[in-house]
C-alpha cells in the first residue's frame, strides 16, 4: 500500500461553476454582419446590377424619350442601345459573378456624378456621363476578352447628337465633300468649280445640301466597326488602329455618292426620288460592308 499524500502535495482542479440563471453565456456569432452583407452582396446576379443602375439612371431615360418624341434628332441611337442589349444576351452565360473592381467602381463613380449633375451641366453631357456608366457596368460583368473601346463607343453613338452634329460640323464637311467631288467630276470631263459648299458644274449650280454632308453616313460606320468588332470577337488594339481606315471610307464614300448625284443632274437627267435614294442606299451599304471587312481581318500577333 502507498502513503497517503498530505493535503498540500494533492494535484489542484478547477471547480465546477453552476450555471448563473441570471447572466446566460452568451452565445458565438458565426460571422460578422459586414461579412454577411459582403456575402449577400456577391451572391447578386450581375443581371440585377445592371438592372438596379439603369433605374437609376431614368432621368436620362426620361430626356432621352423626350428627345425621341418631338423628333428633333433621329432615333438611331436606338439602334447602339439595341446593340447593347444584344452583347449582353450573348454573353449572359459568360457574365462573371464577381465583377472587376476597376470598372464596377467607375460605374458606380459615373452613376454617382450623374445624378448630382442633373441642372448643373448640360442634359446631353449628363447623358452622356450615365450611358458610360451603364456601359462601364456592362465592362465590369463580361469577361476580360470583350474589348472596352467598342463598347464604350456604343453609348456615345446612343446620344441624340446627330443634329448637334449637323450644326457645327456638317458644313465642313460639306465644303469638303464639294471640293474633293470637284476633282472627280473635272477628271471625268466637266467643268467644275467650287463656291462655298455648291458646285457650278457646266453653267449649272448645284447645292450640296445638309443631307450630303455625310453626317448620317459616319455615324453608321462608326456604328458598324463598334458592332462588327463586338461580333467578331477582336481586341481593343485591332479596333482602334483601323479606326482611321473607317473615317477613309465614311468619306470616301459620301464623296462618291455625292460626285455620282451631281454628274447625273448635270447632264440633265432627273432623276427620280427613289433612284436618288437607292443610289444612297447602295453606297452606304457598300461603305458599311467595307467597314465590316476591315474589321474582320485577324489580328496579327505582337512578337516581343
Amino acid at each position: 500500500m502507498q502513503p497517503a499524500l498530505p493535503p498540500e502535495a494533492m494535484p489542484q482542479t478547477c471547480p465546477m461553476r453552476r450555471a448563473n440563471p441570471a447572466h446566460p453565456p452568451r452565445p458565438v456569432a458565426s460571422a460578422p454582419g459586414g461579412s454577411r452583407w459582403s456575402q449577400t452582396l456577391d451572391a447578386l446576379p450581375a443581371g440585377l446590377w445592371l438592372a438596379l443602375l439603369a433605374a437609376a439612371l431614368w432621368p436620362v431615360w426620361r430626356w432621352m424619350g423626350q428627345r425621341a418624341l418631338d423628333r428633333s434628332d433621329d432615333p438611331l441611337g436606338l439602334l447602339a442601345l439595341a446593340a447593347l442589349g444584344a452583347l449582353a444576351a450573348r454573353h449572359r452565360r459568360q457574365l462573371r459573378t464577381a465583377p472587376r473592381l476597376g470598372w464596377f467602381a467607375l460605374a458606380l463613380a459615373g452613376a454617382v456624378v450623374c445624378t448630382a449633375a442633373q441642372g448643373v451641366l448640360p442634359a446631353l453631357l449628363v447623358a452622356l456621363l450615365g450611358l458610360l456608366a451603364l456601359a462601364a457596368a456592362l465592362a465590369a460583368f463580361l469577361p476580360a476578352a470583350v474589348a472596352s473601346a467598342p463598347l464604350l463607343g456604343l453609348p456615345v453613338l446612343a446620344l441624340p447628337l446627330l443634329a448637334s452634329l449637323q450644326f457645327y460640323a456638317g458644313f465642313p464637311l460639306r465644303v469638303v465633300t464639294a471640293e474633293v467631288s470637284s476633282w472627280l467630276l473635272r477628271a471625268a470631263g466637266y467643268t467644275v468649280e467650287r463656291l462655298g459648299a455648291s458646285l457650278q458644274i457646266n453653267g449649272q449650280l448645284v447645292i450640296v445640301d445638309a443631307p450630303c454632308s455625310g453626317v448620317q453616313m459616319a455615324w453608321l460606320g462608326y456604328f458598324s466597326a463598334c458592332a462588327a468588332t463586338l461580333y467578331l470577337g477582336r481586341g481593343n488594339r485591332a479596333f482602334l488602329t483601323r479606326l482611321p481606315a473607317v473615317s477613309v471610307l465614311v468619306l470616301g464614300g459620301n464623296i462618291v455618292r455625292n460626285s455620282i448625284l451631281v454628274a447625273a443632274q448635270a447632264s440633265g437627267a432627273l432623276l427620280p426620288e427613289a433612284v436618288h435614294e437607292g443610289i444612297g442606299l447602295a453606297v452606304l451599304a457598300a461603305v458599311c460592308s467595307a467597314i465590316a471587312g476591315v474589321m474582320s481581318r485577324p489580328e496579327k500577333d505582337r512578337h516581343v
